[in-house]
């Protein structure tokens, strides 16, 4: 999270300066001061990073007033508290400070009610004064007050939006960065909001098509193998106290039974185990880059999830393209919005050298990389013979759009359909099983 820091100094007339600047951590702050130093020759007095404390301010015959305030230091929060005429308060620091990340919808509707406010005329540093007032999530609400006061002292738009990266997105901080630049901020709110709004569509329908069932299937094998050491045991082996025969699916079920005590916990430590490398590696540089290969090359589900890649790819092109001839820049940030680090891989290390070191032509760069289908190759030199790549890139959205849209909601039903399916056989299955052991009768004479 990005801190706002204070540094007091002597500037080289002897006079005292001060200045503040944001950054993401205290050593990012020495190494900019340092900068700082060096350019303006400052003897640096003092170096502060805004905290967060909570005052209580008592008032006779009323409730006491308790907030919380970001300042640089108790001391500076009491005088402006003794200011405001208060003279019986008490101020504590605030040492575990937590704050969370404000989730993609958050992030889309203050792009989308900033659209609307922009159409009305209003000024874009009303906006951000209202939209943060109203803000639930700490960090965006912070977050929007900062970008305010950086804007208003006539720091470039671009630059702000990308020290918050973190906070908005790669891509959308890129565009809100670039809609301070230019004459249409609304349409590119629009844009971004409606980039957004779909990449959150897609998804949820992956997660619907894909993890959800997963953790039904998990459950399912959870709940038998909790059936299967624990409560099938304790009917099944009071017969064996009576030396009979018992039934082959009783018999076979029990020494399953017996196995998984002996050895499921082993199985277990060695699954989490797998599982834990597994994700450690797939969220390294290669791993993940495997990782969005394979997933591509799922059956039925991996056509659908490239298809989405290059829609949302597509989507982000056709918003950013500016018609020039050089649009390396577009490319690369098209890349990197596309969820997929295989494709933005193979653009950045295949697509862009072509084009910058071997003068190659956009459409047969594209094509060099590997990643997309027939059918947009096909549409992308069709809107270079007419000059109009622009067009190419917005039918290519929207033609995916529609067809992983209508064809995912099939598969989503599809793989309901089979989890379904499969429970109600395992259901049965059990049932067979507890059904068995109703028609054992022990031998009388016991």
């Amino acid at each position: 999270m990005l801190g706002e820091y204070r540094f007091i100094g002597i500037g080289p007339q002897g006079k005292q300066v001060q200045g503040t600047f944001t950054v993401g951590s205290l050593r990012e702050a020495r190494q900019h001061l340092a900068k700082l130093v060096t350019k303006y020759q400052i003897q640096v007095q003092l170096l502060e990073r805004k905290k967060e404390f909570q005052y209580t301010v008592y008032l006779p015959g009323r409730k006491p007033i308790q907030k919380h305030q970001a300042a640089y230091s108790k001391d500076e929060l009491a005088a402006v508290l003794t200011k405001m005429g208060y003279t019986n308060f008490k101020i504590s620091p605030i040492f575990f400070d937590f704050r969370f990340r404000p989730g993609m919808l958050d992030i889309m509707m203050f792009i989308k009610l900033s659209a609307t406010m922009l159409k009305d005329k209003m000024s874009f540093g009303k906006i951000l004064e209202m939209l943060a007032d109203e803000q639930t999530n700490r960090t965006l609400r912070e977050t929007l007050i900062q970008i305010e006061n950086q804007l208003k002292s006539g720091v470039e738009g671009k630059d702000v939006f990308t020290q918050y990266s973190h906070v908005f997105g790669r891509f959308p901080s890129y565009m809100l960065g670039l809609a301070t630049r230019s004459g249409n901020m609304a349409e590119i709110f629009e844009a971004t909001a409606k980039f957004m709004e779909r990449d959150l569509e897609i998804k949820r329908n992956i997660k619907k098509a894909l993890i959800s069932p997963l953790f039904a299937v998990l459950a399912t094998l959870g709940a038998v193998g909790y059936y299967v050491q624990e409560i099938f045991p304790a009917t099944a082996e009071l017969f064996l106290n009576y030396n009979m025969p018992l039934p082959a699916m009783t018999t076979a079920t029990l020494d399953l039974s017996h196995w998984l005590k002996q050895f499921g916990w082993i199985i277990l430590i060695l699954v989490a185990l797998g599982i834990g490398a597994f994700w450690q590696w797939k969220n390294s540089v290669k791993g993940k880059i495997w990782f969005d290969q394979a997933i591509t090359k799922l059956p039925i589900v991996g056509h659908l999830i490239h298809k989405s890649a290059i829609e949302i790819y597509f989507r982000v092109f056709s918003t950013i393209y500016n018609g020039k001839g050089d649009n390396i820049d577009i490319i690369r940030i098209s890349a990197e919005a596309c969820r997929n680090a295989w494709i933005e891989k193979q653009i950045k290390t295949i697509t862009i050298p072509l084009m910058l070191k071997e003068g190659e032509a956009f459409v047969p760069a594209m094509e060099a990389s590997g990643v997309f289908t027939k059918t947009v190759i096909t549409r992308l030199k069709t809107g270079q013979e007419t000059g109009n790549i622009l067009q190419a890139a917005q039918q290519i959205a929207i033609f995916y759009e529609a067809e992983t849209t209508y064809k995912m909601n099939s598969l989503i039903e599809y793989i309901q359909t089979l989890v379904a399916l499969f429970i109600s056989v395992v259901i049965s299955l059990l049932t067979v099983i507890s059904a068995e052991i109703a028609t054992i009768s022990p031998p009388t004479g016991f």
